[in-house]
């Protein structure tokens, strides 16, 4: 017999804030039950179709596969029987409006990593849930604010198990899918990043196109214990935001999707609204950092819906460092040790 409290039982205490709480834990449920159908889709492979097949293009240029359209449709169709009266989502070109005026906004990543559905890889789902009169009365709504307007916030992992990750401002928890019962229930709390690991996380094949301080952070890692760190990393690459999210949770380390020199890429691929705000959220929440490289990301105000971003989150220590190789000057990151140069990326 299972003890472990479900997501309904721990969302409880949280009700008792009063009618936005309830609200609030009213319409994370019905993401979790969303999550839950998009679950046993994943789960089943081929054998539901070819999830992984081409169907389209965001108007952002982004390739659309028919499980991000199914994932969305879901999501959709749950939110629209919740209090919710705005929804943002990567695959929709604008904003969806829901009838009722609910007072509150969600915006989400219906399939994080969908590159990875064709080869069983990591994939996720993303939420941020704030109160629908948190921005203004431009086309961005209540997503023309900052993520400290966030309420609540988490990601659905589909991988050997389903795990949901959520904070709504108290710490972060996670929740693992008992499938018998089609119930998240919990399996910590209290979620802290570990301090000290040495894993970072990042698309080395994009190493000619960094800007230096981000191949300077880089070279200083792969100096290991005889560079100016004094201390071996490891590299990590899932090539899904939020796997390295679960995994810097669980066990440290840094992640960075940095902006760079490709065409489209100056302000990095990742977007504010409903992947990067989340997902800083949640690190916060475990007592990690989350910046572009010059400031928080909590702090940065939306232009446009689909506004891309530089993201590096994880052990504050980490994100310290590399936001201090941004800041400084470029004549003076020679300064060993943290600045020392070596050329192991030097074109």
């Amino acid at each position: 017999m299972l003890d472990q409290p479900s997501l309904a039982q721990c969302l409880a205490p949280y009700r008792t804030g009063g009618e936005l709480q309830t609200q609030v834990a009213d319409t994370t449920l019905a993401l979790a039950q969303a999550a839950v159908s998009i679950s046993e889709l994943v789960s089943k492979g081929g054998l539901a179709g070819d999830l992984a097949g081409a169907t389209g293009a965001t108007s952002d240029g982004d390739a659309q596969k028919a499980l991000d359209l199914i994932a969305n449709d879901l999501i959709l169709a749950a939110l629209s029987r919740c209090p919710v009266a705005q929804i943002a989502s990567e695959e929709n070109d604008e904003i969806q409006h829901l009838p009722g005026n609910g007072p509150l906004a969600v915006a989400v990543d219906p399939v994080d990593g969908s590159a990875n559905i064709a080869t069983n890889g990591a994939i996720g789902t993303i939420f941020s849930i704030r109160a629908a009169d948190a921005g203004d009365a431009s086309e961005l709504g209540a997503f023309a604010s900052t993520g400290e307007a966030q309420l609540a916030a988490g990601y659905v992992l589909y991988g050997p198990q389903t795990t949901l990750v959520l904070t709504t401002g108290s710490g972060v928890d996670v929740f693992v899918l008992e499938r018998k019962t089609a119930a998240f229930l919990r399996t910590k709390t209290g979620i802290r990043i570990p301090r000290g690991t040495r894993d970072y996380a990042i698309n080395a094949s994009n190493a000619r196109h960094w800007d230096p301080p981000v191949r300077q952070f880089v070279e200083d890692c792969l100096a290991g214990s005889s560079g100016p760190l004094g201390v071996d990393y490891n590299t990590r690459w899932y090539a899904a935001m939020i796997g390295e999210a679960h995994r810097i949770l669980l066990g440290g380390g840094v992640f960075l999707y940095p902006g760079d020199a490709r065409p489209g890429y100056h302000e990095g691929r990742l977007r504010l609204v409903y992947e990067a705000q989340a997902v800083a959220f949640l690190i916060e929440q475990a007592g990690g950092a989350a910046s572009d490289g010059y400031r928080p990301i909590r702090t940065i105000l939306p232009q446009r819906l689909h506004q891309r971003v530089p993201l590096i989150f994880g052990a504050p220590e980490e994100v310290s460092r590399i936001d201090m190789l941004h800041a400084a000057p470029a004549d003076d990151r020679s300064v060993a040790p943290l600045f020392g140069r070596r050329g192991l990326f030097r074109s």
